[in-house]
């Protein structure tokens, strides 16, 4: 896809989700004010286009320094870390709301790899790193669509989380954003976002994601029979 089309649509559906969505960002903004004790927005370090580290906005959901503790950059179902009203705005993805401005600033685009710490960007293959650094981090994508249960998953490893999260999930997340980069345009720009739309609104819609996006990579079997 072109990529100053690309930028066209971003600017413009970023912009409209701003106005349309302007109640929902002042009543979370009220209630964390009253609930959280530690400001409305923070900012995560993240890797972007060309490598480059930029912040990614968020609603606060977590306590404060809360990569500090427990589990780290990883965050688990039940995470203590997370006060009530997050894990509300957390399952539904409204914490992710703000990069709607990363957007406009040009840091993100609506669909695209999904931007992730340093850390987890380095156990990317050689050749993931390569392709991902080369388009914008998208607000959702086809990594963010597959891992959207992502808590849901870890859940269910008995064993290490954090090892389990970087021998499988990582890797795994690599091979798939480099596919979206080698396969990008406009057709799968659209459907992406039609897709990311239809997960929020039903949340426990299944997808054959094999089917839907042809030669997509497989998952190995110890993280397929989780997802």
């Amino acid at each position: 896809m072109n990529n100053f089309n690309q930028r066209f649509f971003d600017i413009l559906f970023s912009l409209l989700a701003i106005i349309l969505l302007l109640p929902i960002f002042i009543v979370v903004s009220i209630v964390l004010l009253v609930v959280s004790g530690d400001g409305v927005i923070y900012t995560q370090k993240r890797v972007g286009l060309n490598a480059k580290v930029f912040g990614v906005y968020k609603f606060v959901t977590m306590v404060k320094d809360s990569e500090i503790l427990g589990s780290g950059i990883i965050t688990v179902k039940n995470d203590s870390r997370v006060f009530p009203f997050g894990k509300f705005l957390r399952k539904t993805k409204i914490n992710e709301l703000p990069q709607l401005f990363n957007i406009v600033k040009g840091d993100m685009s609506i669909i695209g790899p999904r931007p992730v710490p340093e850390k987890h960007f380095l156990h990317y293959t050689e050749n993931a790193q390569e392709n991902i650094k080369r388009i914008k981090p998208g607000l959702s994508g086809l990594g963010s669509i597959v891992f959207r249960d992502e808590e849901e998953i870890l859940e269910k490893v008995a064993n290490d989380k954090v090892e389990f999260y970087d021998r499988l999930i990582s890797p795994y997340k690599g091979k798939v954003e480099t596919w979206y980069v080698e396969n990008t345009n406009i057709f799968l720009y659209f459907k992406l976002i039609w897709m990311t739309i239809k997960v929020v609104i039903f949340p426990n819609h299944k997808i054959n994601f094999q089917e839907s996006f042809k030669n997509m990579p497989t998952p190995p079997n110890e993280l397929r029979v989780l997802l």
